[in-house]
């Protein structure tokens, strides 16, 4: 089941984009409005066909500020909707609304142009084992929120950053002096329970990781045919060893790479290759 990130996590991280945004005020909002703010109305209509994500962190950005707007989604997170769909529905006063349109937008654009791309690629292996996962690859500051928009559109977690499990890269390999000695190096210092990860780019070096006792072994980079017979050798060897597939991961090959039977396939592209998805906000009458 996906979950936001707790409020105590997200209102900060939303608190310092409203602050960017509104800056010392927000000049025409304010000049609109004397003493007496006005309440307002609108709706939240989708553009083109998509999935949406992340309506109740816009929600939150309006909440924060003002308690007093009441913003009611007509649809679930996940669900496609078709061009013209009103998502949502908006009431409250008119100066909180026209302030926090445009960062509650941003947002939900972003997110549902994530989940939509991510439920492009789950789709296609939605009938197979094998489990769809995001990666590290992510836009600065914006970590917790896009991989909240890939589980949104069907894919899990990988991990969220350097400090949630070992993973054993191609550099760290070189620098340590080959397989075997990064994992001696590592095994010991890292806490229970962490688990090692060891990527791995032929056969050679997967039996170096199979005799060290990696936990996963991620087959990174490799054509099909070498995969099959990397997930033959590991399942031979350790049926409780988890197998990561990752490298050259599009449309065209996740599905042929599913079907070699690994556990995991991690690909960037739901989050670096995604576009926003259109949405915009009408305001419908004044209360």
């Amino acid at each position: 089941m996906t979950k936001l990130p707790p409020q105590i996590v997200l209102d900060p991280i939303l608190q310092n984009w409203l602050l960017e945004d509104i800056g010392r005020g927000d000049r025409t909002t304010q000049g609109l409005f004397d003493r007496e703010i006005g309440l307002g109305k609108g709706e939240w209509i989708v553009k083109e066909e998509g999935t949406i994500a992340g309506l109740p962190i816009g929600a939150r950005v309006f909440e924060i500020l003002n308690k007093n707007i009441s913003f009611v989604p007509t649809v679930k997170e996940g669900e496609k909707c078709d061009r013209g769909r009103v998502i949502a529905y908006l009431d409250g006063p008119l100066d909180a609304l026209l302030m926090g349109e445009r960062v509650a937008l941003n947002l939900c654009m972003l997110l549902s142009g994530i989940a939509t791309e991510t439920r492009k690629y789950s789709d296609r292996i939605a009938d197979l084992p094998a489990k769809l996962v995001d990666t590290r690859k992510t836009t600065p500051g914006l970590r917790i929120l896009e991989k909240y928009a890939t589980q949104v559109g069907g894919a899990m977690n990988h991990r969220m950053g350097l400090d949630d499990a070992v993973m054993i890269k191609d550099n760290h390999i070189k620098a340590a002096g080959g397989i075997g000695e990064a994992i001696a190096k590592i095994k010991n210092t890292i806490p229970y329970p962490l688990t090692l990860e060891v990527e791995t780019s032929n056969l050679e070096e997967v039996k170096a990781a199979l005799e060290h006792g990696a936990d996963i072994i991620m087959l990174d980079n490799m054509p099909v045919d070498l995969m099959h017979r990397a997930v033959q050798l590991i399942r031979k060897s350790n049926d409780r060893i988890k197998i990561e597939a990752s490298g050259n991961i599009n449309l065209k090959t996740i599905r042929a790479v599913a079907e070699v039977g690994v556990d995991y396939i991690s690909c960037s592209a739901p989050i670096t290759r995604s576009t926003w998805l259109d949405l915009s906000m009408n305001l419908t009458n004044k209360v």
